[in-house]
């Protein structure tokens, strides 16, 4: 991964804006709630690798090693949640797990990677420190997190603007950023906001981003970056305190 702007420099400059987000709550037995959320990570993941087959097969796009590991290692988890999905779907039990139960936690770094690997090169930037990179977290919850937050910089940010990854630890917890070059709208903030997901799928993916992060304790947070531009935060605790 490689970076334009250095780390301090953009955490000096993030404008929280205030509510970030309001309380959460999780309807009780929506069908079809259910199938739209299903839907939703369907489309993520299938979209994921629909992208990087093609990255992988373009003979113009100068990958480096690191980028086909990442890209290979992302297909392969991408396909691995598609048959979670399809296991929940079967089972009945719904098309999210947010059990804070017990899951294999893996350093950052890895899921980073695999993450920056959705952006094209002349687009990334990400960075992390030392022991951010190496700091343990549930591995399927924040892929899933930080490959949603990924895919809607791409989505609403400028068709040629750049996408950032960063993360810190900083006062209480770690720190992950994810930046693009659009600004923050109504729209944004009103999903940021919502307790409960509207009809559709408009700001679904962030009312489940928030959820996850939830189940992990954790906040998610909007910045305004100064001189243009916005950053989602995801906020998670860490077990004890950075010296």
């Amino acid at each position: 991964m490689r970076a334009r702007h250095g780390l301090r420099g953009l955490l000096r400059g993030l404008r929280r804006i205030e509510p970030a987000s309001g309380d959460l709550r999780l309807p009780g037995a929506d069908s079809e709630l259910l199938l739209r959320v299903l839907c939703h990570e369907f489309r993520t993941p299938i979209s994921n690798l629909t992208s990087l087959t093609r990255a992988l097969a373009d003979e113009r796009r100068d990958l480096t090693g690191a980028d086909r590991r990442a890209i290979t290692e992302l297909a392969r988890d991408q396909a691995v949640h598609l048959q979670s999905l399809l296991r929940d779907a079967t089972a009945g039990t719904g098309a999210l797990a947010l059990a804070p139960g017990p899951e294999p936690v893996v350093p950052l770094a890895g899921i980073l990677r695999e993450a920056a690997a959705l952006v094209p090169a002349r687009r990334r930037r990400a960075r992390a420190t030392r022991r951010a990179a190496s700091w343990p977290v549930p591995g399927g919850r924040t892929r899933q997190v930080l490959v949603n937050l990924v895919e809607n910089a791409l989505r609403h940010g400028p068709a040629e603007g750049q996408v950032g990854l960063y993360a810190a630890l900083r006062g209480p917890g770690l720190s992950i950023l994810v930046t693009d070059e659009g600004r923050v709208d109504d729209a944004l903030l009103a999903a940021l906001r919502r307790p409960v997901p509207t009809v559709g799928m408009s700001g679904l993916g962030l009312w489940i981003v928030r959820q996850l992060v939830a189940t992990d304790r954790g906040t998610l947070r909007v910045h305004r970056l100064r001189p243009r531009g916005v950053a989602l935060e995801v906020l998670l605790p860490v077990a004890r305190p950075v010296a």
